[in-house]
């Protein structure tokens, strides 16, 4: 399949906007076919990377900085995640002739499987993991990508129709997509990405984008306790199914949680006992996953992997414990409701570090959350000045602002008395310091691990 998509390229002029992950892959599957390549990117400092020296001498051109979109005349422009399709540039493109796309549009269109979507602000790398795992657990062929996992288009080759594939799917990404899974789930919304959306209806509009293709016999899965996200079951063109914790969902399709555990409709399949992960924020993962797909896993395989899984990287994960202080990284909480996900899931008061890239969203419900979960704030970021007036506003004067990221770790170890915990919890994206959360996450451990 992947040989026969580049030959339909071959002599056309292929431009991949933004230099990343999404897109390289892509351009070296069509090198060797005559395919006549070139990567334009804003930031002018990647002209310098090494790696980039090979493909310049197999005729790839390159244009970095201010002017990256002048005379974008392409026949086929690939966009990463991150680039906006709606920018002047694009339009003019489009309306000369030029096909635009993403490694996801074109993976979608020729997926020879069945495929699962997972969005929503927050809970959705967990989901999506989870989702991943009991379906391997259960002896099906996962392959899992999206904004997570692989590049999904260059694995084409090796996908069945029987298998299937997981995707952890962005607003960014969803902007750009003309199909969608025929299994979709959104955990819930929120505010967020403020600052590249234009406004909360832009972004719950691209969120809407995992099922609005779907047909009939689509499935769509639904928090129906969270008031913005139930909305879409209005707008469905196949089945809705509910989760909930909060109330009892006597339909036998439909999952819900409480103390006992996770039920569909009156059986119990998941007591609460044999979940690893602490927290209500991940009861609502697995009831959304068994939702998704549970009737494809028999029960006995979903306790298993309930009781063996620990969690995804640098979601609230125990990195060391010094000193009687236990510290955790939970790198991935890039908005104020994950962090209050976060910090709900300890017993006690927690050292918080907190602040990063500011997306433009409120940060105002920071403040009685770390006046209830904080025994002190660590500030640091792009955001520290505004998470502080929020702390402010609600009369917790328990923080300290830092000039860096290493400084405030430093200092909340120093703050930290023992039997404490420290979680950085940032409550904001990384990129004002980091390329993305993992990274942020990767530098927490090597300063904890050298304290």
């Amino acid at each position: 399949m992947l040989q026969d998509y580049a030959e339909s390229l071959r002599g056309k002029r292929v431009c991949f906007v933004g230099l990343g992950v999404s897109n390289l892959p892509i351009l070296e599957l069509l090198l060797p076919h005559g395919v006549r390549c070139s990567v334009r990117d804003k930031k002018d400092l990647l002209a310098e990377r090494p790696e980039l020296s090979p493909l310049r001498e197999r005729g790839v051109a390159f244009r970095f900085g201010e002017g990256y979109l002048s005379d974008l005349t392409e026949d086929v422009i690939f966009l990463s995640p991150g680039v906006r399709q709606d920018l002047p540039e694009f339009l003019e493109a489009k309306a000369n002739g030029a096909k635009l796309t993403s490694e996801l549009e074109e993976f979608f269109r020729l997926c020879p499987c069945r495929r699962i979507g997972v969005t929503g602000s927050d809970g959705k790398t967990t989901t999506t993991t989870l989702i991943s795992l009991l379906l391997r657990a259960a002896g099906k062929r996962v392959h899992l990508g999206g904004n997570i996992g692989e590049n999904l288009f260059v694995q084409l080759d090796e996908i069945r129709p029987e298998d299937y594939v997981v995707a952890e799917l962005s607003s960014f990404q969803l902007m750009k997509l003309t199909s969608s899974p025929e299994i979709a789930l959104i955990t819930n919304l929120s505010p967020n990405h403020l600052d590249w959306h234009r406004d909360m209806r832009e972004y719950a509009d691209a969120k809407a984008n995992i099922f609005s293709h779907q047909g009939p016999s689509g499935l769509l899965v639904l928090n129906r306790d969270d008031p913005y996200a139930a909305r879409y079951a209005e707008q469905a063109h196949g089945r809705v199914r509910w989760i909930s914790g909060e109330e009892k969902l006597p339909n036998g399709e439909d999952v819900w949680f409480d103390e006992a555990g996770v039920h569909r409709g009156e059986e119990l399949l998941l007591p609460d006992g044999d979940i690893l992960l602490v927290g209500r924020h991940n009861r609502y993962n697995y009831a959304e996953a068994i939702a998704a797909v549970g009737d494809l896993v028999p029960t006995d395989v979903l306790r298993e992997v309930a009781r063996t899984f620990g969690g995804v990287e640098h979601r609230i994960e125990l990195v060391r414990e010094k000193g009687g202080v236990k510290f955790y990284n939970s790198s991935i909480d890039s908005s104020p409701s994950r962090t209050a996900a976060c910090l709900n899931s300890f017993e006690k008061p927690v050292v918080v570090i907190c602040g990063g890239y500011d997306k433009h969203i409120p940060l105002a419900p920071l403040g009685p959350l770390f006046r209830e979960k904080a025994k002190a704030a660590v500030l640091c970021g792009q955001t520290a000045e505004k998470i502080e007036t929020a702390l402010r506003d609600a009369g917790y004067t328990r923080f300290v602002r830092v000039d860096s990221f290493e400084e405030a770790v430093r200092t909340a170890a120093q703050i930290a008395e023992p039997g404490d915990s420290v979680v950085l919890s940032p409550a904001a994206a990384s990129f004002d310091l980091f390329r993305n959360f993992a990274e942020r996450g990767e530098t927490f451990r090597r300063i904890v691990k050298e304290l």
